[in-house]
């Protein structure tokens, strides 16, 4: 799951969830930034600006505080894959993108914990993750630990 979608790009991307509390352990490249919402959501500008209002949110790495950004109402245009449990189907359009986000620079090799928390509202995210990155040109699954 943890390698599911990700482009051969600089930005390794983890999940939030959908307003439940989740334990997941990802390996993830020693070579690649890592981004993740505390919380966030695609809607028109109204519905950022509501949403972004009482919106907060912490981050930890190994205990220490990360620094998080705030995105408020920015347009995107989305190319969705059909059977995406987001949108109603696949298909590219242009809507509002919102939340809380970090992004990190590349980790050293060994396991880390990450703690995500985020809320809106009612709305709340939890996630604990334990991330395991592996020594520079070291061969890994990245679902498979």
């Amino acid at each position: 799951m943890c390698a599911q979608g990700q482009k051969d790009a600089g930005v390794w991307f983890l999940a939030g969830t959908f307003g439940e509390r989740a334990k997941r352990t990802c390996a993830v490249p020693a070579n690649r930034r890592v981004a993740f919402p505390l919380v966030n959501l695609m809607s028109d500008q109204a519905g950022c600006s509501e949403f972004m209002a009482p919106a907060k949110g912490t981050a930890t790495l190994d205990g220490k505080p990360l620094r998080v950004a705030r995105y408020d109402a920015t347009p995107v245009r989305v190319t969705a894959e059909e059977g995406n449990p987001l949108t109603d189907g696949g298909g590219t359009f242009r809507t509002h993108a919102c939340g809380l986000w970090v992004q990190m620079e590349p980790l050293k090799p060994g396991n880390h914990t990450l703690e995500i928390r985020g809320s809106s509202g009612r709305f709340t995210v939890s996630v604990d993750y334990t991330l395991k990155v592996p020594a520079a040109g070291a061969a890994t699954n990245h679902d498979a630990v």
